[in-house]
Parts: C-alpha cells; structure tokens; sequence
C-alpha cells in the first residue's frame, strides 16, 4: 500500500501538526467535574497512528514499541466503532471501565489509553532533543527520551527489550533525513517539530490529568 505521505508529500511531522490543529479544536478540556472533560478519541487516535509511522522510520529495532501501539489503537479503535456517539469521548470509556471495576485488567481500554498516551510522551520529548541538539546520538537520545517516559512504568521484561532495541538503532543524521521530504532543510524541519511539541505538551498535560483523576495514571507493565 502507497504510503499516505507520498501521496501527500508531507512529513509525518507536518502530518502530525494537522491533526492537532483540529484536535485543539475540540480538545484538551479539563473540567472542574471530570465528568465534564473531553479526549476526542479520532483526533488522538489519528496522532497515534502517525506515531506508527515515525516508528517506521526508526526502523525495525522499535518493532516491540511499534506492536504495543498498533494493538492499543486497534483496542480503542474497535471500542469507537462499537458506539460512536458515546466513545467519540475516551473520557467515557474511562468512567464506565472505572464504574465496571475493569480499568486495571491487562486488556482494558483505560490501559490502551494510558500506553499510547505515554508512547506520544517519547515522541514529543525524542524530536524536542533531536531539534535541541542534532548532533547528540541516536541512542543516546531514544535512552534519554524513554528513561523519562515509559521506564518507570516498565516491569524487568519490557526495560530488557528496548535495553536490545537501543543498541540498533540508526544514527541521528540519518534519521533526521527521513523525516524529512524533498526539498526540506534542517532549520525548516526544526520549525515543524516545536510546532508540533507546541501542540502535544498542553495536549499530554491534560490528557495526564484526566487520566489521574480516574486514579490510572500510574498503571504498569510487566
């Protein structure tokens, strides 16, 4: 299948910003009551699936990261298909798994969201030290980027394989050439990534926070 960015001939990046611009739109909304706060789940979703993409270009080392989120977009996927007009608002899934007593099971929809939301956590914190400092190393980065992300919520197993993932990763130069297309510069691509950081880091914020007020933020693996 033709990838959606030649046909676009867009950057994931540039990609990314355009969900978001529609996705603050109607989102993040963080009410006194939480009964009242909004994640709107295609928008997010929609960012999740580019994150897949950026994976790609990593390349085959982050093939257990990668899998992770494909299975918790297709998990909430599915979930809004059931029934669009409730789970348009993941905070609805959050409430009825948090009335169900099923929030904490491994399968469950609040632990897809929990995951995905600290996955896009790496990749706004991976591309703001990529456009801090190009010249760093790859692995140096990815280490930084998940040590502050997804570590401390990683059991023995799962710190193990992204220990083995790091040790192949690509060099920071040539990742930086494929996130960029024809005709792109680096000081151009810099732009687009704290535009894009701009957009995720009040996003995640709230996101975080409605997650915690249903007492899941602090889930984790094996």
């Amino acid at each position: 299948m033709k990838r959606r960015r030649d046909v676009e001939r867009k950057s994931e990046i540039r990609l990314a910003i355009e969900e978001l611009s529609v996705a603050v739109k109607l989102e993040p909304a963080v009410a006194a009551d939480r009964r009242e706060s909004h994640i709107a789940a295609w928008p997010f979703l929609s960012l999740c699936s580019l994150i897949l993409q950026l994976l790609d270009e990593i390349g085959p080392t982050m093939a257990v990261l990668r899998q992770d989120v494909q299975q918790n977009i297709q998990r909430l996927e599915m979930l809004c298909e059931s029934d669009p007009a409730t789970y348009s608002n993941l905070v609805e899934m959050l409430r009825k798994e948090a009335l169900d007593g099923t929030a904490r099971q491994r399968d469950s929809c609040s632990r897809a969201l929990v995951w995905l939301t600290r996955c896009v956590d790496l990749t706004a914190v991976l591309l703001q030290n990529l456009a801090n400092d190009p010249g760093q190393s790859m692995e140096e980065m990815v280490e930084n980027s998940y040590s502050i992300t997804m570590k401390p919520w990683h059991g023995w197993i799962s710190a193990t394989a992204y220990r083995v993932a790091l040790k192949l990763l690509p060099d920071s130069k040539t990742f930086m050439n494929l996130l960029m297309v024809k005709g792109q510069d680096f000081d151009t691509l810099k732009d687009e990534i704290q535009t894009l950081v701009s957009f995720l880091m009040p996003l995640l914020e709230d996101i975080h926070s409605i997650l915690k007020s249903y007492g899941v933020d602090r889930l984790k693996s094996p």
